[in-house]
């Protein structure tokens, strides 16, 4: 295929998960059951957390803020998706893709600096519990959230405008949705500018915060080994494990999306893990905080749907 500048690209393919016709209505209702699935538990999420008193601390300040960022993510895909299988269409225009590419970098990005922000939450809580008030006081919960949207901001409009430099062929076939990566390697001029800008805002916007996460649960290790009763241990590591479930799950998945795409050609293998990433992983971050963590399971979302509070 001959390469064609960007002005014109009018549309790309949107290849989906399968190209059978009897298939269609089964990954209809499964994609929308979870979408609603994610949108209702999130929202839920922040229901909670904005109508209970007891739970305006900053954990639950940072959760809501990942559950919001949460519907954002799966909105930012899934929506097309099934607009595409009702519609019988492949079909996504060029503008419409490097939006949506767009908003996948600047929500995938929110969500890793979340996490990052709320595994230093839980390093202060735990290791320094009589200097967490003055230190995680209310203008720095805010200031970190305002920080994590004005570094995901501008890295998503870094890798746009890079990806605005690039030409394309002349019929671009995307497996199912404009992921940076696979944007780059479809182009048809010179990428090596875009690879490196890719590579290294990975390592700084991904290796970074992962290096953090690690740091802070080494110190949340070691302080609770420190403590003498096996309850106060309990309890000290019992305020982690929704965090450290949630940092697995996104982590393994991430990582797994680019293994499959390394390892093999198979757009089945990488559209199987992209499904983790993109839908599982935020439909079970609700579950996993609900059922693990006490305070949203009795006091929170008993209150909301009207039964008395324990």
């Amino acid at each position: 295929m001959e390469p064609g500048n960007d002005t014109g690209i009018s549309e790309f393919l949107l290849l989906g998960f399968s190209e059978e016709p009897e298939l269609q209505p089964l990954l209809f209702g499964l994609f929308l059951s979870m979408h609603l699935i994610t949108v209702f538990g999130n929202l839920l999420i922040i229901l909670a957390v904005s109508s209970d008193s007891h739970l305006h601390t900053p954990m639950y300040f940072f959760l809501a803020n990942l559950s919001f960022v949460d519907i954002c993510f799966i909105s930012t895909t899934v929506p097309k998706m099934l607009w595409n299988i009702q519609v019988q269409s492949k079909v996504i225009t060029y503008s419409g893709c490097i939006t949506q590419m767009y908003f996948f970098v600047l929500f995938t990005g929110l969500d890793v600096l979340l996490l990052t922000v709320m595994a230093y939450d839980r390093f202060v809580a735990i290791c320094h519990p009589l200097h967490y008030a003055v230190i995680m006081k209310p203008w720095l919960c805010g200031l970190l959230v305002l920080l994590s949207w004005i570094l995901s901001f501008l890295h998503s409009l870094l890798e746009s405008l890079m990806v605005l430099q690039l030409s394309f062929c002349r019929k671009v076939e995307i497996s199912h949705f404009c992921e940076l990566s696979q944007m780059i390697q479809l182009a048809c001029s010179d990428t090596f500018l875009s690879n490196m800008v890719m590579y290294f805002s990975a390592m700084l916007l991904g290796g970074a915060p992962l290096a953090g996460v690690f740091f802070s649960y080494s110190k949340i290790v070691s302080s609770i080994l420190g403590i003498s009763s096996a309850q106060g241990k309990y309890k000290a590591f019992s305020t982690c494990t929704s965090h450290l479930s949630v940092v697995s799950l996104f982590s393994c998945t991430s990582l797994g999306v680019y293994l499959s795409s390394a390892a093999t050609q198979s757009s089945h293998a990488s559209a199987v893990a992209s499904v983790m990433y993109t839908v599982v992983t935020p439909m079970l971050n609700p579950f996993i905080y609900s059922l693990r963590n006490k305070d949203i399971k009795r006091r929170a979302l008993k209150g909301i749907i009207g039964l008395p509070v324990m």
